[in-house]
C-alpha cells in the first residue's frame, strides 16, 4: 500500500534562529497523522534540525545532493555526508534546480543512482512549463523526464522512489492546477509506470502534487484517487498552515 506524504521544502529560507523557532512551532503542532511528515531545511541547518527532531514523527530531509562520493566539487554535498548526520531522504530534480542550475535528465539519473547506492529514499520532482501545457505537450514532457531519469532502475529500486509532480507554472505563483488537472496527470504518470513495470509496482509508488498547495485547497487535491500527498513550498514556512495541510488527510 502506497504511503501518504506531506513534505515541506523550505528552499533558501530561514537562518539558524528562524529554523529553531519554526521547528519548535512544528513540534507543538505535530500529532498522530495518516501521512508521513517531512521538512527540508537549508544545508546549514540540517544537523540542528536532525538533533531537534530525532524523537519526533517529523523526518528531516535534504533539498539536493551531488552525484559524486567526494572530491573537488566546491560547495556540494554528497549522499554519504547526508547519511552521516541522519538524513535518509533527498529531493532531486526540483524545477528550480533544473531552471537555475541547468540540471538535466542525464545528470539527475546520476544523482538518483548515487542516492540509491547509499540506500537513500528519493523524492523525484518533474513537471511542465506553461508553454508545454498550453501547447498540449505536458504529458510528453513529463513522460520524458520520468523515463530518462528513472526508467533504467530495477523494479526493486522503485521501493525507494517517491514522485512529485510539480507544474512549473504553479510553483510560487499562487496558481494551482485544478484538482481534476492534478488527478489527470497523476493518473497518466501511474499509467506510464504500469506500462514499464506493471500495475502492481505503479499502484505502490506514491505520487505527490506540488504547486501552491494551501490549507484552503489541500483537502480537495488530496481527495483525488492518484494524489498521495504534497511537496509544499511557501505554506511549509508557517507551522499552523503546514499542519492544516497535513491534517487534510
Amino acid at each position: 500500500m502506497r504511503k501518504q506524504i506531506v513534505a515541506g521544502n523550505w528552499k533558501m529560507n530561514n537562518d539558524l534562529k528562524q529554523t529553531q523557532t519554526l521547528i519548535s512551532e512544528l513540534k507543538n503542532q505535530v500529532q498522530t497523522s495518516m501521512a508521513e511528515v517531512m521538512i527540508a531545511p537549508t544545508f546549514t541547518n540540517l544537523v540542528g534540525a536532525c538533533d531537534a527532531l530525532q524523537n519526533s514523527e517529523i523526518e528531516v530531509i535534504a533539498q539536493n545532493m551531488h552525484f559524486a562520493e567526494n572530491g573537488a566539487y566546491t560547495g556540494e554535498v554528497s549522499a554519504t555526508m547526508l547519511k552521516s548526520i541522519g538524513v535518509n531522504t533527498v529531493i532531486l530534480g526540483h524545477s528550480e534546480r533544473r531552471a537555475y542550475f541547468n540540471e538535466n535528465d542525464e545528470l539527475l539519473a546520476k544523482k538518483v543512482d548515487a542516492a540509491l547506492a547509499k540506500n537513500m529514499r528519493i523524492i523525484f520532482c518533474f513537471g511542465e512549463e506553461l508553454q508545454d501545457r498550453n501547447s498540449g505537450h505536458h504529458e510528453a514532457v513529463v513522460e520524458r523526464q520520468i523515463k530518462k531519469a528513472l526508467f533504467h532502475l530495477s523494479g526493486e529500486a522503485w521501493g525507494s522512489i517517491v514522485l512529485a509532480y510539480e507544474p512549473v507554472w504553479a510553483i510560487g505563483t499562487g496558481e494551482t492546477a485544478s484538482p481534476d488537472q492534478a488527478q489527470d496527470m497523476h493518473a497518466f504518470i501511474r499509467k506510464t509506470l504500469a506500462e514499464e513495470h506493471g500495475q502492481d509496482l505503479a499502484n505502490n509508488v506514491s505520487i505527490l502534487y506540488g504547486g501552491s498547495v494551501k490549507p484552503a485547497n489541500a483537502n480537495e487535491i488530496f481527495s483525488k484517487a492518484d494524489v498521495d500527498g504534497g511537496l509544499i513550498g511557501g505554506a511549509a514556512l508557517n507551522a499552523e498552515h503546514f499542519f492544516d495541510i497535513v491534517n487534510a488527510f
